[in-house]
């Protein structure tokens, strides 16, 4: 097996220094790629079904891969690109993914609890159903992301950019969202129960039947924020945060209004897909 393993690490680092444009298919051993490294261009790869467990994507262009229900625990995404890949219902618990492009992914019903992904882009990504229960997301990108009864349940997710998804039903129970970004975004019948809100940006969402019992407002912005059919807030919260003439409230709640309020909003450009490392020169005779 060892052998085994040695070979196909060499074939698939041949393909990545060659710039492989076609898709590859890793053979039928669900035992095989442990530890397995990747790097260099394999767009388009079908990887669907395979055991991944604790591989390493460093520098690596797995864009429109597909990798639907691939095992992926530990599984290490380094500077890499993954934009539009097809990674619906795969097990990426524990998963690092510092710094890599997840853009415009599938990753409907995919596990990625306890993930740790500070900097990555799931710009325009398909969420639907994901877990992130207690994952580490500082700064991470989910603009225009469809997160629609998704868990975000205990995640740290400081300065997160929420803004303009759609996060119908999505449970963010104490989850960290200090500072994040939620503008312009729908989140009718999420829980927001016990998080922690505080300096976060609510201008121009709606929160239909959301529920905030419990939850941190401090310094929170609702800047024409719809709450009018949210669940749970007290005066309060509301004290503690700023509001102004277009906030809707629940009634028998009074907004407290805010002098000089800015909101700054720094939106994160996708990377570029990774150049292919150059292949080696064949030595002089």
């Amino acid at each position: 097996m060892n052998k085994l393993v040695l070979a196909l690490s060499a074939l698939v680092l041949a393909m990545a220094a060659a710039g492989a444009a076609e898709a590859r298919v890793i053979p039928d051993d669900k035992d095989i790629p442990r530890q397995l490294s990747f790097g260099g261009a394999c767009r388009n790869c079908d990887l669907s079904g395979k055991k991944l467990v604790n591989a390493r994507f460093q520098g690596a262009d797995f864009g429109g891969a597909t990798l639907i229900r691939a095992d992926m625990r530990g599984a290490s995404f380094i500077g890499s690109n993954f934009q539009a890949a097809h990674m619906a219902d795969s097990d990426l618990r524990g998963a690092e993914m510092m710094g890599t492009n997840f853009s415009f992914a599938d990753f409907s019903g995919a596990e990625l609890d306890g993930v740790e992904a500070a900097g990555a882009v799931f710009q325009k990504a398909n969420l639907t159903r994901a877990s992130f229960k207690g994952a580490e997301l500082p700064a991470v990108n989910f603009a225009f992301a469809n997160l629609n009864s998704a868990s975000f349940r205990g995640a740290e997710m400081p300065h997160a950019q929420l803004n303009k998804v759609t996060a119908i039903g999505t449970d963010f129970r104490n989850a960290e969202l200090n500072g994040a970004n939620l503008t312009f975004g729908r989140f009718d019948g999420a829980s927001f129960r016990g998080a922690d809100l505080t300096r976060a940006h609510l201008t121009k969402a709606s929160f239909a039947g959301a529920d905030f019992r419990g939850a941190d407002l401090d310094g929170a912005f609702l800047g024409m924020a719809d709450l009018s059919g949210a669940k749970g807030l007290t005066q309060d919260q509301i004290d503690e945060a700023c509001s102004d003439q277009g906030t809707k409230l629940p009634r028998g709640l009074v907004p407290r209004h805010c002098k000089g309020h800015r909101l700054i909003i720094v939106q994160k450009t996708p990377r570029a897909p990774p150049a292919p490392p150059t292949p080696p020169r064949p030595p002089r005779n």
